[in-house]
C-alpha cells in the first residue's frame, strides 16, 4: 500500500483511539477494550502525573478511574509481563508473554544459588513478600543510578522475567512477589507454545500496539524481542526480520509505504481498510505520556507529525528545552504542543508548571481548539481526583484563555 502523509496521521489517532480523545464508555469493560485493542500498555511507576498506564488509559476512556485497572489486575483479567518494557497484559494472552530471550535474568539466578534458594522457599512458605522483607545484600553490579544493586531484589525481578514468580501486589511503588500457579489460572497456565511462536506474537504485538512501526526503532521499540538477524547468543532464534517476514507472508502484516516516510512500514492486517480510509479526527485534546504507544517511534513523529519529542527526564535541568514529565498534546490528527502538570494530591489541586506551543500553532486561532483544551483540562481534573488548577506565574495568558472548572 501507498497512503498520503495527511491518511496515515488520520488512522494512526484513529487507530490509537485518540480521535476523539476519552470516547470509550463502560468503565472496566472500556479499559479491557483498550488492552484489546493495543494488546498491552506499558507499566512505569513514576507518579508526578499519574502512572503512565493510567495516563494511557485516561486519554482513550471516558471519565477514567486508576481504580477500574487496579480492580482488572485484582481480579487477574490483566497481569504484569515484560513485552515493550515492564506492561500490563490481559492474561488470556499469557501463554505468549511466558517466553523471554532474557540472558541476564537466568545469569543473576545462576550467580546467586543460595540467595535464589532462600528467597523462593520463602515465598512458597509465607506467600508474597516484597525485597524488604529480607536483610539487603549488595551486588557487584549497580543500577540506573550508579547505587549497588540489591541482591535480592536483583533476584526476584529475575524469578519475574523466567516466569517462576510474578507480581501479586503493589503498595505504591514496592512490589510484592508470589509463585506464578498462586496468581494466575491453572488453565492459563497449562498451555504452553513453543519460544519461536511466543516471540512472533510479541513482535506482532508491537505492530498491533503502535499500528505503523517500520523495521527498526529508537530506543526500545523492539527490546526484548532479540537481534534482528540470528546471533550465536540466541541459538535457534531466526531473528527480529525472519519472524517479521513470515508474518508478512501469512497475511498477518501489511508493508505500507507512507509519503515523506523513510523505510518500509507495517499495519496489521485487520487495519488495511481503516487505512485505507481514516475517517476524519473530530475536535478534541488528548494528553499522551512519554511510554504512550502512539509516541514509541520518535522518528516517525518527525518525519510524519513534524514534532520532535525528547523525554527530559534524565536530562540536567540546566540543558532542559522543556522539563521533566512533559506530556505531548494531540489536537485532532496533530501534535500541537505540550503541557507539564503536577498533581498535588494532598491539596487536591493541578499544578500547571510548563506548556509550550509547536511554532506556528495558535491556540486561539485553532477551530474548535480552546474548547476542546478546556474539556481536557476538566477531565484531567477529575482523573487526578483535584478540584482546581494552579498556574506557574508565566502562564497568565494561558491561565485566562483556558480557565475552566471541574
Amino acid at each position: 500500500m501507498k497512503v498520503p502523509a495527511d491518511a496515515a496521521r488520520r488512522f494512526l489517532v484513529a487507530r490509537q483511539l485518540l480521535a476523539p480523545a476519552r470516547s470509550l464508555n463502560g468503565g472496566p469493560d472500556a479499559v479491557l477494550e483498550v488492552f484489546r485493542r493495543l494488546g498491552s500498555v506499558q507499566f512505569d511507576p513514576l507518579a508526578v502525573a499519574g502512572r503512565n498506564h493510567d495516563l494511557v488509559l485516561h486519554a482513550r476512556v471516558a471519565d477514567y478511574d486508576p481504580a477500574w485497572c487496579d480492580l482488572l489486575y485484582e481480579r487477574r483479567e490483566i497481569f504484569e509481563a515484560y513485552n515493550k518494557g515492564l506492561s500490563l497484559v490481559p492474561t488470556s494472552e499469557f501463554a505468549w508473554f511466558r517466553g523471554n530471550l532474557s540472558r541476564s535474568a537466568p545469569k543473576t539466578l545462576e550467580e546467586n544459588p543460595d540467595v535464589a534458594a532462600h528467597v523462593l522457599e520463602r515465598i512458597r512458605a509465607e506467600g508474597p513478600l516484597s525485597s524488604l522483607d529480607f536483610e539487603r545484600l549488595r551486588g557487584s553490579t549497580t543500577d540506573w543510578f550508579g547505587a549497588a544493586t540489591n541482591v535480592v531484589r536483583a533476584v526476584l525481578e529475575a524469578y519475574a522475567v523466567t516466569g517462576v514468580l510474578g507480581l501479586a501486589c503493589r503498595d505504591g511503588n514496592r512490589r510484592y512477589y508470589d509463585l506464578l500457579e498462586r496468581l494466575l489460572p491453572a488453565k492459563a497456565l497449562a498451555r504452553k507454545l513453543p519460544r519461536e511462536e511466543q516471540i512472533r506474537h510479541k513482535l506482532l504485538s508491537r505492530y498491533r500496539a503502535h499500528g505503523l512501526l517500520g523495521v527498526g526503532g529508537a530506543g526500545d521499540v523492539f527490546g526484548g524481542i532479540g537481534p534482528a538477524k540470528p546471533d550465536e547468543r540466541w541459538p535457534g532464534y531466526p531473528g527480529r526480520n525472519a519472524l517479521r517476514n513470515e508474518l508478512v507472508e501469512r497475511g498477518d502484516l501489511v508493508s505500507v509505504e507512507v509519503e515523506g516516510v523513510r523505510g518500509k512500514r507495517f499495519v496489521v492486517s485487520e487495519d488495511v481498510e481503516l487505512l485505507a480510509g481514516p475517517p476524519n479526527p473530530p475536535t478534541s485534546v488528548a494528553f499522551v505520556p512519554p511510554f504512550d504507544p502512539i509516541v514509541w517511534d520518535r522518528g516517525l513523529l518527525g518525519s510524519l507529525f513534524d514534532f520532535h519529542y525528547v523525554w527530559e527526564l534524565f536530562i540536567p535541568p540546566a540543558r532542559r528545552r522543556w522539563g521533566w514529565y512533559v506530556l505531548p498534546i494531540v489536537f485532532r490528527d496533530r501534535f500541537v504542543g505540550r503541557i507539564e502538570p503536577r498533581i498535588d494530591r494532598d491539596e487536591a489541586l493541578v499544578q500547571v508548571l510548563g506548556l509550550w506551543w509547536e511554532d506556528g500553532f495558535a491556540p486561539r486561532r485553532a477551530d474548535g481548539f480552546v474548547d476542546a483544551m478546556r474539556d481536557a483540562l476538566r477531565a484531567y481534573l477529575g482523573f487526578a481526583g483535584a478540584d482546581r488548577l494552579a498556574w506557574a506565574p508565566h502562564l497568565g495568558t494561558d491561565k485566562r484563555l483556558f480557565l475552566t472548572q471541574p
